[in-house]
Order: structure tokens, then sequence, then C-alpha cells
């Protein structure tokens, strides 16, 4: 399956809804995305997408009269419970996207040297992958786990191979420590990274990087062999939703 995207856009989306955020706060009654546009510098077309996206959000509010101003998730992900208002924002994120895309949807880092699952939205119609292996000993086999290596340097990469030697789980499992490292090294980051049950029979899963600085993380979905047919568009809708995500991480 050829599923390349540009993986630059959530990114670019994300630094740029950013500088709209701290343009806004610094405008304590309101600012018009004509301003906006002026002093951020970017196209009035463009910047109305992200304006969108940021209310969607409740990062920013509108007032009656016109006007931008702060909104309820960014005031509550500034506040003392911090990290349960983050868990709470990914949490809605990921079954939005959940319903989105129709699949089982993951949100994972790379945490001290481990394959870390931070949370996932699942549901009658969208299952979960089985966890038959626990998933820190499967980042071979696994799309969260390859898009989390690909993101590593060649030598985390080895350390981590050496501590968590690769199993055969199914007939396409690569076990192979050479042909592993080769495909991670050539793995684009424009490209998703797949699952074609190498970690469970019937399983079919997608990843794509969000990471901004130094976190390395991923969003990643899965389904059932039978809807492998809807892995396509279900990775564009991960990959143009991305955003949101990536900015929760950023404050």
């Amino acid at each position: 399956m050829a599923l390349e995207h540009r993986q630059t856009a959530p990114v670019y989306a994300a630094q740029h809804a950013l500088r709209v955020l701290e343009a806004v706060d610094s405008h304590r009654h309101g600012v018009t995305a004509e301003q906006l546009a002026r002093e951020i510098g970017v196209p009035v077309a463009y910047l109305n997408q992200l304006l969108a996206m940021l209310r969607r959000e409740r990062y920013l509010g509108f007032l009656p009269g016109g006007g931008y101003v702060v909104g309820e998730s960014l005031v509550l992900l500034g506040a003392a419970n911090h990290d349960g208002a983050l868990a709470e924002k990914l949490r809605a994120i990921l079954v939005e996207l959940r319903d989105e895309v129709g699949a089982a949807v993951y949100f994972s880092r790379y945490d001290d040297g481990e394959v870390n699952i931070i949370d996932f939205a699942d549901g009658p119609d969208a299952p979960k992958v089985n966890e038959w292996v626990d998933f820190r000993s499967a980042a071979h086999a696994s799309a969260v786990g390859k898009c989390l290596l690909a993101q590593l340097d060649h030598k985390a990469r080895l350390e981590h191979l050496s501590r968590h030697r690769p199993a055969r789980f199914t007939s396409r499992t690569e076990i192979d420590d050479r042909a592993l490292l080769t495909k991670l090294e050539r793995q684009p980051a424009s490209v998703p990274t797949l699952d074609l049950q190498e970690y469970a029979v019937g399983t079919v899963c997608a990843a794509i990087p969000v990471t901004i600085g130094k976190t390395v993380a991923c969003l990643a979905l899965s389904m059932p062999l039978a809807k492998a047919h809807r892995l396509r568009p279900a990775v564009d809708t991960l990959n143009e939703r991305a955003a949101p995500v990536l900015l929760s991480m950023s404050i």
C-alpha cells in the first residue's frame, strides 16, 4: 500500500496556531482576523482555517461584537491541573478522531526507552488491537513501535533492539535486525508506518509522527483486515486532524 502524505502540514499548522494564540493572548479585548493576519504574517484565507480549528477545539472564543479571545481549553491547560486538563483534552480529540475515521485511534510516545500507549479511543464499531504481546516488546512489528523507532537515531534504535529482541508473531513479522534497521533508516517522514498483520493476524494498522521539539510521539489507528480498503482514507483524515494533538502537546 502506497500511502504517502505531507507530514509537515500538521506541524506547520500547530506552529502557526501557537503564534495565533500568543497574539490573541496579547489582545485582552479581542482581535480581528485581519489584524492577526498582519501581525503574524500569514494570508487571511489560511488564517481563517486555523481560527476555525482553534474555535472548534475551544482554544479561542469569539466576542459578540467581533474579535477573537482566549478560549476555555487554553484557560484550562494553563491552570494548576494542567496534566489532568491535557489528558481530558487528548481523550476528547481521540474520541472525535475515532468517530471520524471509523477505527480505533491511539496516541503514543517513546518515554525512557519504551513504547508507551498514552491513551486510545475504541468502540463497538472500532475495536482496538488485542494486545496479546506487550507493545513495549513489539516495537519491531507494530505500526506504533516502528513509527516511534523511525524517529530515533541509529544508536537509540540499536539500543532498543538489544533490549527487546525481535520475535516472530506472524508469518509477516520481520525479525532480522539488519533488515529492520534498514527499513527504519529509509522510512520517509512523509509516509505512514504500516503494520499489515505483522503484530496480529486479522488486523492492519498505520501510524504517523506527531512530534514537536524533542518529544517522540505518534498518532495511530487500527482496523480489522476486512476493512483494509478503508485504511488510506482513514490515514488521510488522521493526518489532516493531527494539528490539535500537536497543539495540545505544545502548550
